[in-house]
């Protein structure tokens, strides 16, 4: 039961419930996009796992990401989403849910469940992410001898001011300016590790192993334990413009030494050192760190500045606002290496991270130490995302801006040939319109079919669809499929030309010369 009001607040409510329903009205007319994505409004019934979650704890992330949402002024026309956030966490922050209950009432009230996919697919990917502990010390010595830098003053971001805060991950020049006052690639890790920023007092502290900074590299965060036993807590504060290299992790697969399914840093530690050393400069990316506490208390921070909260937290892809609410749905290996059990949790979007690309592509983070870590290194696993999108966006509209797959045509008439193990052959059918493959071809490529090659001698050529098609056999399959003829005159002395055709078969790897549209 609620209080009676005086007259005035009757008239400021009146007035508030105005501008409310004015906001509302303004974000419904605008549109939802997001580049690369198809989405589904669904019912919460639809939503496989939802009332069994424990929405309270899901709750206390979410406020932790409304109070630094809240902190940022009135958002901009040109960010819909963020600007219902906002508005959204304005109420959120005045609740204090005591159960599950009412804490789902919250977001059943204030969001809707829209499924989201990258286009064209079903599920996006999951990965896991931890905070590293490790040992250090204050000063170089012979135990402790590999430097954690702090951003070099020299380092620039185009369209960034010099020492802001701010620093993009991804999708802007970074380098360091010449003589000349020439913007110039930075430094990369080979030139980083070799003494390139030597004598510039940049050290935060001194690692044992270039692994452990390579870990806190990986995951944008660490706790390192000095020698006296202090926790010196940091995290990602910027990078030098190079992209991640998994390459480097192939560097170290030598027969009969580490399996496969070790990590890089696990082989790294195990491999010889000049081993280790050029596979580390394979990898050409490099991070540097900023101090953000000297205490055990608490968890890592998020690039949206809150502490993370293990098994709520997720970084995305900045194309989402900060504070975006995720249901995730999949089997995960989290309680056991040996088998996946089903995970149906709401998360919240809160961090990021360069190689975090996509509109369902999520980060979860597992916790501090080897425990968290060795969960996190075992998680690369297929999900279904449910983006919650504040009530006062119309889902209709954003729905009729959003781009949808094209559908599949109907096959060209073509004959297939597959031998049947005897010397004989068996002969199926099916019927085309060309039109609707070229149509497709079209739409699937961004390129015209039969268009005029590329000026590029080393570029693919375009190739036309032509009903007049010349057997090629499947050297390992014994199925005989369609080259059409003019893509043959195109070959020259390619292995279609002589009407062989090498698979991509795990035997032989992808050496598939094919350059002919299906």
């Amino acid at each position: 039961m609620h209080a009676k009001t005086p007259a005035r607040g009757t008239l400021a409510s009146f007035v508030g419930a105005i501008l409310c329903s004015t906001a509302s009205a303004a974000l419904a007319q605008e549109p939802l996009k997001l580049p690369g994505s198809q989405l589904e409004p669904i019912k919460w019934a639809e939503l496989a796992g939802w009332p069994a979650d424990d929405h309270l704890a899901a709750f206390a992330a979410y406020q932790a990401s409304c109070r630094a949402l809240r902190k940022n002024p009135y958002p901009g026309d040109d960010r819909p989403i963020h600007r219902a956030l906002w508005n959204v966490c304005h109420r959120a922050l005045d609740l204090h849910p005591q159960d599950s209950h009412s804490a789902r009432a919250f977001f059943e009230d204030n969001f809707h469940p829209v499924r989201i996919a990258p286009l064209g697919e079903a599920a996006g990917l999951l990965t896991g992410y931890f905070e590293p502990i490790v040992q250090g010390s204050r000063r170089p010595n012979s135990e402790f001898h590999v430097p954690v830098y702090r951003r070099p003053p020299d380092l620039v971001a185009v369209g960034y001011k010099p020492g802001a805060n701010a620093f993009p991950n991804k999708g802007a020049r970074i380098g360091r300016r010449n003589e000349k006052g020439q913007l110039v690639p930075y430094y990369d890790r080979a030139a980083i590790e070799a003494g390139a920023l030597d004598g510039q007092n940049l050290e935060i502290c001194w690692l044992k192993d270039p692994s452990d900074l390579l870990t806190i590299q990986i995951q944008g965060s660490g706790r390192v334990i000095l020698e006296d036993g202090t926790p010196l807590r940091i995290s990602y504060d910027s990078h030098n413009g190079y992209s991640y290299a998994s390459s480097s992790n192939r560097a170290l697969i030598k027969p009969n030494r580490a399996p496969r399914g070790k990590t890089f840093i696990q082989r790294s530690r195990t491999a010889p050192p000049d081993e280790t050393a050029n596979a580390h400069a394979i990898n050409r990316s490099y991070v540097f760190f900023r101090i953000t506490g000297l205490s055990n208390d608490g968890e890592a921070i998020g690039a949206q500045g809150v502490p993370l909260t293990p098994g709520r937290s997720i970084a995305v892809d900045r194309l989402h606002d900060y504070g975006t609410p995720f249901f995730i749905e999949a089997n995960l290996p989290i309680e056991s290496a040996k088998y996946a059990s089903a995970f149906q949790r709401l998360m919240i979007a809160q961090d990021t991270g360069s190689a975090i690309v996509g509109p369902a592509r999520a980060d979860l983070y597992l916790g501090a130490g080897d425990d968290a870590g060795h969960i996190a290194r075992r998680i690369r696993h297929p999900g279904r995302f449910v983006m919650l999108i504040p009530r006062g966006l119309d889902m209709i509209a954003a729905g009729k801006q959003m781009p949808l797959p094209l559908p599949k045509p109907k096959f060209a008439e073509v004959e297939v040939r597959k031998h049947n193990g005897k010397g004989e052959a068996d002969w199926a059918k099916s019927k085309v319109d060309s039109r609707a493959a070229a149509a497709y071809a079209r739409g699937a490529t961004g390129a015209r079919i039969d268009s005029k090659p590329p000026a590029s001698p080393s570029a693919p050529r375009s190739v036309a669809v032509s009903k007049q098609a010349k057997q090629v056999e499947y050297q390992s399959t014994g199925i005989t499929v369609p080259i059409y003829g003019r893509n043959l005159r195109q070959a020259g002395n390619s292995t279609a030309h002589n009407k062989q055709v090498r698979l991509n078969s795990p035997s032989r790897g992808r050496t598939s010369t094919q350059n002919w549209v299906r």
